[in-house]
């Protein structure tokens, strides 16, 4: 588990194709304290440590995780968010990080001022439902507050939670014909001098990890909206 409080800045080494995996080694300052099998997040994404030489650190990335993350599109010198697995008698900064991240995000917008900076960044419809107002979200992990979202879609009040597969929408899925969600965050100067995301521009993609609370509830409430409710 992570908080979403990015310890230090690495750089790709490279990103070897093995079949449909990757390895990925990354050049950062906290290689020294990495074990084999400890647990990386990497610009969001929870990696197992599988080589240490020096400062650098090499992970397995299996197909899954380079394509619905931005990891499968890294090249030598892109620099990634690194956080350390937390401890747990550690304070819990941020929120609770998991590593799985849902889809990538593409940054719409990037507004400075005078002591902060709004970022837009548009999501696919289907994790709107998972990410409110003053609630918490991790980008490119980064754990951050969620300080404005889209308007939702115009529905039944009970039919929020599409399916979270991420799977295309078919033939008459309301998905298909919305248009696309966003949500803003507000970034301090820390923030945007410690992490990737003071780089970000209109149109880079992000890794998007939703609050896990809120992807369990959506996903509870798929089962009583089948009339298949587990709490019984």
């Amino acid at each position: 588990m992570f908080t979403g409080l990015v310890e230090s800045i690495g750089t790709v080494v490279s990103l070897e194709s093995r079949g449909d995996s990757a390895i990925l080694t990354i050049s950062d300052p906290t290689a020294a304290t990495s074990a084999l099998g400890d647990s990386v997040a990497v610009s969001g994404v929870c990696l197992t440590v599988v080589g240490v030489s020096g400062v650098e650190t090499s992970f397995d990335v299996m197909g899954e995780t380079l394509h619905r993350s931005t990891l499968g599109r890294l090249a030598p010198g892109d620099r990634v968010n690194i956080e350390r697995a937390t401890r747990a008698d550690a304070r819990l900064g941020g929120h609770i990080v998991q590593g799985h991240v849902d889809a990538r995000g593409t940054v719409l917008a990037v507004t400075p001022h005078e002591r902060w900076t709004v970022v837009r960044v548009a999501i696919p419809a289907h994790l709107a439902p998972l990410v409110a107002e003053k609630g918490s979200i991790a980008v490119d992990g980064v754990s951050l507050t969620v300080s404005a979202v889209s308007t939702p879609p115009a529905r039944a009040p009970f039919g929020v939670f599409p399916a979270l597969s991420g799977a295309p929408a078919g033939r008459g899925d309301a998905r298909g014909a919305e248009a696309p969600a966003w949500f803003e965050v507000s970034l301090i100067p820390e923030t945007l001098g410690h992490t990737t995301l003071g780089e970000a521009t209109p149109g880079v993609a992000v890794n998007i990890e939703s609050d896990v609370l809120a992807r369990h509830v959506a996903r509870l409430l798929e089962f009583t909206r089948a009339g298949e409710g587990v709490l019984r």
